[in-house]
């Protein structure tokens, strides 16, 4: 009986905070691996800038050497209309079904899934598990007090709240703009990455 973090972004690109906020949670919260999931590029609230394949390169390519670390192309290979986080968790239950399979997420999601924006989101708090990373200015503790969905599903297991030290941010969308604007991101994501982007003119 394992223990997976499922951790969703566009990664687009992977960054070296991304890669340390998931050995972090994974070293704190004892998991045995951590599941990169790059999300669909057909959401309509986002818009990717690089076809699916340079992004799932650059994630493999970043996490090659760490075998507690997995990419999966799952959610990429749907239509975004036609899933939500609530099925993303089930297909992985289901795969994984010997394991207990968290979902990591941010305190700012935190908030949507209690003001119910996310879909099927009184069932994805009650048949699932979470831990949550702390955001400046967002305190967790009230967001599930205040939210009917989160705290009449909250049997003390349900959220594993992470509250120091991973407020760092380096967003992929800092790295993209300094690449359009000639910039030198270099020590922000991977060196094996930085080539890549590179090699193959991304983000100019």
């Amino acid at each position: 009986m394992g223990k997976i973090g499922i951790y969703g972004s566009s990664f687009d690109p992977i960054t070296n905070v991304h890669l340390w906020t998931a050995n972090t949670i994974r070293h704190r919260c004892k998991l045995d691996k951590v599941i990169f999931l790059p999300c669909s590029s057909k959401r309509k609230d986002k818009q990717m800038q690089t076809d699916d394949s340079h992004r799932m390169n650059m994630l493999q390519l970043a996490i090659e050497n760490n075998d507690t670390f997995i990419a999966d192309d799952y959610e990429m290979t749907q239509n975004a209309w036609n899933i939500s986080t609530y099925e993303t968790l089930k297909y992985f239950k289901t795969k994984y079904k010997n394991d207990t399979i968290y979902f990591i997420m941010g305190a700012d999601l935190l908030i949507d899934i209690g003001k119910g924006k996310w879909g099927n989101s009184s069932n994805l708090v009650q048949e699932n598990k979470f831990i949550v990373m702390a955001r400046d200015g967002i305190n967790m503790l009230k967001a599930i007090s205040s939210s009917p969905i989160l705290r009449n599903h909250d049997d003390g297991e349900t959220f594993h709240l992470i509250d120091k030290g991973l407020a760092m941010e380096i967003s992929s969308t800092y790295i993209r703009e300094e690449f359009s604007l000639g910039g030198d991101p270099r020590y922000l994501l991977p060196e094996v990455c930085y080539k890549y982007i590179n090699e193959h003119s991304l983000y100019r």
